[in-house]
């Protein structure tokens, strides 16, 4: 067998932007912190710890042996603090660039009312294309997404052989990562809208059965109570 034995993928807890697009539907938000910086909220931080928790909870045979993390802030304080509340020695960690979320580019500090109202024409042009073909100026496409984890799956199947995995990262990773372990052709990439949204703190399961990697389960949260 090649490749990881299991990849556990979670999203970082609920982050400040996530709260501050909450509670601004439907009201022009400009949110000026660079999306690398953006941290936990409280109750981000008790979701990572329950997170820990649910780690430290599993199996042997199925409990992480070593992290791979995005290098947003967000993520890596899931990690420090999902880390802390599992407890146990410390697992190998590796930070990754191609684990970010998706790039949003000039479109970053605005949210959807606010994009409505200054850029009307990027509004047009993404529902023409569709949230999952657009790509806005200077940002990612979900497409984009999908070839960055394609690269990154081979090389975590070379450098993690037979190990299980734990990746901390985003949205839209976790989405682009079933897209991407499914082989499923980005020209179905509107497809992936059926497991959306994913949810802070939850945890998506792959193992290797039959020389490849099989969902086990995805998008769960009954760990956070």
């Amino acid at each position: 067998m090649t490749g990881p034995q299991r990849i556990i993928a979670v999203r970082h807890g609920q982050s400040a932007a996530n709260l501050a697009f909450q509670e601004s539907i439907g009201v022009p938000l400009f949110y000026e912190p660079g999306d690398d910086e953006i941290a936990l909220t409280e109750l981000g931080r008790a979701q990572a710890a329950a997170l820990g928790r649910h780690l430290a909870g599993l199996p042997p045979e199925e409990a992480p042996e070593v992290v791979w993390c995005s290098p947003y802030l967000r993520a890596r304080e899931t990690w420090r603090l999902a880390e802390r509340s599992r407890g146990g020695p410390a697992l190998p960690v590796s930070v990754d660039a191609r684990l970010r979320d998706r790039e949003w580019g000039d479109l970053r500090f605005y949210n959807l009312a606010a994009l409505e109202q200054r850029y009307p024409e990027e509004v047009a042009r993404m529902l023409a294309q569709g949230e999952y073909g657009y790509r806005p100026p200077g940002g990612e496409s979900f497409g984009d997404v999908a070839a960055r984890l394609r690269e990154f799956l081979a090389d975590l199947a070379a450098q993690a052989v037979g190990l299980r995995v734990l990746i901390v990262a985003h949205d839209s990773v976790v989405l682009m990562l079933r897209h991407v372990i499914e082989r499923a052709r980005d020209a179905d990439l509107a497809a992936v809208d059926a497991h959306a949204p994913i949810r802070n703190a939850s945890v998506s399961t792959w193992a290797a059965a039959n020389g490849s990697l099989e969902l086990v389960s995805f998008n769960e949260v009954g760990h956070l109570g």
